[in-house]
């Protein structure tokens, strides 16, 4: 072959292996949130790319270890409805899945990866994992990590902590008190022999002796120090177990929650703090173990493909959160019709304002805030909008919230929603070729109500009963309204209030 052709063919793959791959929506996390939106946006006529840091699609439900769900078991619509209702099929059914008393809804996060992957690819989605964002210039033309470049009309932070919102500039709330603490989640198991293990770095026995009834614990009348009811050891084990007998250990007193300003952080002062937490859990871990006698319980072997066995990253509970054309509050949450956000509905939620501050010096101080009590409550579209960043949404944590309501909008079913409806937003945005700020609200709805989404958290109709999609517009109008009450640890709302109740 003449070498000045050959060298011709070298300089022109080159050039087009620079050249930027095109897509109309680009996902940067493929978190609970993220991996709903492209999956919503693909079928929707996007063509989709979603880039994620892990081998696995799903965050905090399954990459964070955290597969208990928490709420939405009588909401479960849309994407979210679609993700349980395989988890059930696998596992034999819904009553499969109330292996533990936190939720009613528990699984392997291997399982809950493989089910997002699934419905990624079905949906047309395509998936780089195991790569990150190096850059993002204006007009959305990021760099990656393997050396390639993509651009796109539209971009999604689907990350866990809002880090591309931070890097595109948009603006944020600034009403943060403190930041909630973290979890090192961990997948345990008994194995059917005792699993040796070295007691890790700084272990103290004194982070641990309360997490539950026993002759260790500083039992103050039935109570841990802070006031907290102390379970038995066997109740704090079942609390997360899970279908397959695995348990999950996210323990939230005296044991694996952890505290650290992280969101103020440089990226090597939070790899510190993570390494803290991964001992801390470990320190959880032996204290089970050595001190109460569980000495055939350890780390998962058959759960993550990490070195340690350990989830990829830790349960963050809060992100930066963008000052959106919308920001979602308690009182709005308390008193819908005080407000008209709920005209703008686009997910749902029903789980307390449950913040984490027991690890945080300033507890006493915010004590107030745990498990604050709200009745069901539904979040307008402009959340997902930051005010001045243009063909940018948020598709995760990072939503326009005020810090307390973070306490429920974080919550994965909530996430997940709110995935689905910044999907479908693009979606429209791309097909009408114009702004996604500038999609009318009602077409979204319209668009999630053919999907099988709530809109208002009404629990009259479920979606494949005739009349939902009716008692849904008219609610978002105005035409109908909910009652809403806590129940117990339930929060409901009802237009009409049934009879026996």
């Amino acid at each position: 072959m003449n070498k000045h052709f050959l060298t011709g063919l070298l300089v022109l793959a080159a050039a087009l292996s620079c050249k930027p791959l095109t897509y109309d929506v680009v996902v940067v996390g493929g978190g609970a949130g993220g991996t709903t939106a492209a999956i919503e946006a693909a079928r929707g006529g996007a063509r989709v790319l979603v880039l994620e840091e892990t081998p696995w699609l799903g965050g905090m439900l399954t990459s964070a270890g955290v597969s208990a769900i928490d709420g939405n078991y009588r909401l479960r619509g849309g994407l979210f409805g679609e993700f349980t209702d395989s988890l059930a099929a696998r596992y034999g059914g819904y009553e499969a899945l109330k292996s533990g008393w936190v939720s009613n809804i528990l699984f392997n996060p291997a399982v809950g990866n493989e089910v997002l992957q699934n419905m990624a690819r079905e949906a047309g989605v395509e998936v780089r994992l195991n790569t990150s964002v190096r850059e993002i210039k204006g007009n959305w033309t990021l760099s990656l990590s393997d050396g390639r470049q993509v651009k796109t009309r539209i971009l999604i932070d689907g990350t866990e902590l809002g880090d591309v919102a931070e890097a595109v500039g948009c603006e944020e709330l600034k009403d943060r008190v403190s930041v909630q603490d973290f979890t090192y989640v961990a997948i345990v198991k008994f194995y059917d022999h005792e699993v040796p293990m070295e007691k890790p770095e700084g272990y103290d026995i004194d982070n641990y002796r309360s997490c539950c009834d026993n002759p260790l614990a500083d039992n103050r009348g039935g109570v841990n120090p802070y006031g907290q009811q102390l379970w038995s050891p066997e109740m704090m084990l079942s609390y997360g177990r899970l279908p397959d007998g695995h348990i999950m250990l996210n323990w939230p007193v005296f044991a694996n929650d952890y505290f650290a300003e992280y969101l103020d952080m440089t990226a090597g002062q939070r790899q510190e703090v993570i390494e803290k937490a991964k001992l801390r859990t470990l320190g959880y871990i032996y204290f089970l173990r050595n001190e109460l006698g569980y000495k055939n319980l350890g780390i998962a072997d058959d759960v993550y493909p990490t070195p340690d066995g350990l989830p990829f990253f830790p349960y963050w509970r809060e992100a930066r959160r963008i000052a959106g054309r919308d920001t979602m509050t308690v009182d709005a949450a308390k008193h819908p019709y005080d407000h008209d956000l709920y005209t703008r509905a686009i997910a749902v939620g029903d789980y307390p304002v449950d913040h984490h501050h027991i690890q945080n010096p300033r507890r006493e101080e915010l004590s107030h805030l745990w498990f604050g009590k709200i009745p069901s409550f539904s979040v307008p579209l402009g959340v997902l909008i930051p005010i001045r960043t243009e063909n940018f949404l948020v598709a995760d944590k990072a939503i326009s919230t005020s810090w307390e309501m973070n306490g429920s909008t974080r919550l994965q079913p909530v996430v997940m929603g709110l995935g689905q409806a910044a999907g479908a937003l693009a979606a429209i945005a791309v097909k009408t070729g114009c702004r996604p700020s500038d999609v009318p609200v009602p077409q979204v709805q319209s668009v999630l109500l053919d999907h099988g989404c709530y809109l208002l958290p009404f629990l009259d109709l479920k979606p494949s009963d005739p009349g939902f999609r009716e008692l849904q517009e008219k609610g978002v109008r105005g035409e109908v309204k909910g009652i809403g009450r806590t129940v117990g640890w339930a929060n409901e709302t009802w237009v009409n209030l049934p009879d026996h109740e």
